[in-house]
């Protein structure tokens, strides 16, 4: 059983057990530890970089290169709609990016911090929440893109806008739902982390970044809407270009039930095994 070490009025208490009892708590108590991991994450991810901030912006203009040319001159895909096709996929690339960086940093996030975890106690699961924080510096630097390419194409946000918010959350929860499972997983089964690129790559072409989910059969649609992230980048495409479009109700409400029972499992799972990390890795 681990003893944590607490400072009460001056003084140090040793407590058997307490990690069991306070651990929920205990992640208000080490905010702080959190604020520090995601941007020392921040941090290392530009220094001593060539292109630094750059790449950010180098890197969903390049995607929406080869989406354009893969999905919308090469498959067709997209040229019936109201939406410039350029608006609708960068919409879509916004939480995708988001989900696909957050996903293969947080699944590997406890391995790559193994002499810290083995060292001093802690709750674990910061570690990948820190790596889903430090991604949201990416995400607002990808948004401001959209912001000259609305201009470019004449378009500007409606009233939808304010609920963008409510999407970034979901995308959040979504991407540590996939996470940090795999993220214990990982401690244990060190092949995982070659399973999460292919996984990151086949999921950008199964979800609809490159395309509406209008271009899919409705008789595949329940099915579709199990992926979590449909919901989401629909709603995020909602939000920013939709419109008086329909709120895609059934894809965000999949999507909210799906990320819930993941994200529940997972925790369940990291919870679990969470005791036998500093053994293990």
């Amino acid at each position: 059983m681990e003893k944590i070490v607490d400072r009460v009025e001056g003084e140090l208490i040793i407590e058997a057990g307490r990690a069991e009892r306070h651990y929920w708590r205990d992640l208000w108590c080490y905010r702080e530890l959190l604020y520090f991991l995601a941007w020392r994450d921040v941090k290392v991810r530009y220094k001593q970089t060539t292109i630094g901030v750059a790449w950010v912006v180098l890197r969903p203009l390049l995607t929406l290169a080869v989406l354009t040319l893969v999905f919308n001159r090469i498959a067709g895909l997209g040229r019936d709609s109201e939406v410039p096709y350029a608006l609708m996929v960068f919409a879509g690339l916004l939480p995708w990016q988001f989900f696909a960086a957050g996903f293969a940093e947080s699944s590997n996030s406890l391995v790559a911090n193994a002499q810290m975890i083995s060292k001093v106690y802690f709750p674990r699961i910061l570690v990948p929440l820190a790596n889903v924080a430090a991604g949201l510096v990416d995400f607002l630097v990808t948004l401001l893109l959209l912001v000259p390419l609305m201009g470019w194409y004449g378009y500007s946000p409606d009233w939808q806008v304010v609920l963008l918010p409510l999407f970034l959350a979901l995308a959040v929860l979504a991407t540590l739902a996939a996470g940090i499972g795999l993220a214990a997983l990982n401690v244990r089964y060190r092949d995982v982390r070659f399973i999460v690129p292919f996984v990151v790559q086949l999921g950008l072409y199964l979800s609809p970044v490159g395309f509406s989910v209008a271009e899919i059969p409705s008789s595949w649609r329940w099915l579709y809407d199990l992926n979590p992230m449909v919901g989401v980048i629909e709603g995020f495409r909602w939000c920013l270009v939709g419109g008086d479009t329909a709120f895609p109700t059934y894809a965000v409400g999949s999507s909210a039930l799906v990320t819930a029972i993941l994200l529940t499992f997972g925790v369940h799972y990291f919870r679990a095994v969470e005791k036998s990390f500093a053994d293990v890795i």
